[in-house]
């Protein structure tokens, strides 16, 4: 299956179609009088179709198993066609949209079963999936126009006994969103960290990305040197950071990450180690960007 632990939950909902066309109106009448012989035919086929959306990932290889918290199958006779829809909905790190189509087909194929004997002429078409919600694809907002730096604090670095792979692995990230950025490599000094941060902002930068400094070694300074500048600290980046990073590793509670904005700057210490590095920018975006347009007045939607 598709390696989906550096994703993080989010509320995920589908809903899926499927039709089934009977040849008579006397078999339309025959389940809407309840005469159909195999019993009640939306009684059945929603229950049939019940069982399917929880058990998805037993017959499809590729779907991973996932706790399917609501399911809300519903049906519409319209002439000689039954039109079956089926909600899902999940909080997950993966979608339901497969989950909400097998049921619908579960649940036109019990429908089938029910009515063969008393109609031999019933099609099952338009399988499909009308509406998926949830999952990054919903907050990934437009990066036009954004700007970055990335700062990499780090004493061994900056003196050349080390190569810097943490500040690389951000940009990496940063390319998947065309975000043009700067990259810088400094010493873990107060004055030194301040002062590109300042020159970052004055600059218009959108988005000022540190690495590095953020540990409790003595020369671990970045949080002192970032939290005096912002105008507005931003508590719940810092904590998402920190609870994405707890789930991966017991040592992420040791961070001391801090965000906020300078003006319409938003600054984020994040971790120095590669991988604390790269999976901080999988926990953020790309749902933090969403706070540019709000920096502009937007709204949450």
């Amino acid at each position: 299956m598709v390696n989906i632990t550096h994703k993080s939950n989010t509320l995920r909902q589908a809903i899926a179609t499927a039709v089934v066309a009977v040849s008579s109106e006397a078999t339309i009448a025959a389940i809407k009088n309840n005469q159909v012989p195999k019993g009640n035919v939306f009684e059945m086929s929603k229950t049939a179709g019940l069982f399917a959306a929880k058990r998805t990932s037993d017959m499809i290889p590729d779907c991973h198993p996932l706790p399917i918290e609501y399911t809300h199958i519903s049906f519409e006779v319209k002439d000689l066609e039954i039109h079956i829809f089926v909600e899902v909905h999940t909080i997950y790190k993966t979608g339901v949209e497969v989950e909400a189509m097998h049921a619908a087909s579960v649940v036109a194929l019990t429908l089938y079963d029910m009515l063969k004997p008393i109609d031999k002429g019933i099609e099952i078409h338009n399988i499909r999936l009308v509406e998926k919600k949830g999952g990054k694809t919903d907050y990934k907002e437009a990066a036009e126009g954004l700007t970055a730096a990335v700062i990499v604090c780090s004493d061994s670095i900056f003196a050349g006994k080390k190569e810097d792979k943490a500040g690389k692995a951000i940009i990496t990230h940063l390319e998947r969103y065309a975000i043009p950025a700067t990259y810088t490599i400094i010493a873990d000094e107060i004055a030194d960290i301040q002062s590109n941060i300042k020159k970052a902002v004055d600059a218009g930068t959108s988005l000022v990305l540190i690495t590095g400094g953020t540990g409790l070694s003595p020369r671990d300074v970045t949080p002192e040197a970032v939290r005096p500048l912002l105008d507005r600290e931003i508590d719940g980046i810092a904590e998402t950071l920190r609870n994405y990073g707890q789930d991966r590793t017991p040592y992420a509670m040791l961070s001391r990450s801090v965000a906020g904005t300078i003006g319409n700057t938003l600054v984020i210490a994040l971790p120095g180690s590669t991988k604390g590095a790269s999976e901080s920018m999988d926990a953020l975006f790309p749902a933090v960007l969403h706070i540019f347009k709000v920096l502009k007045g937007g709204r949450h939607e």
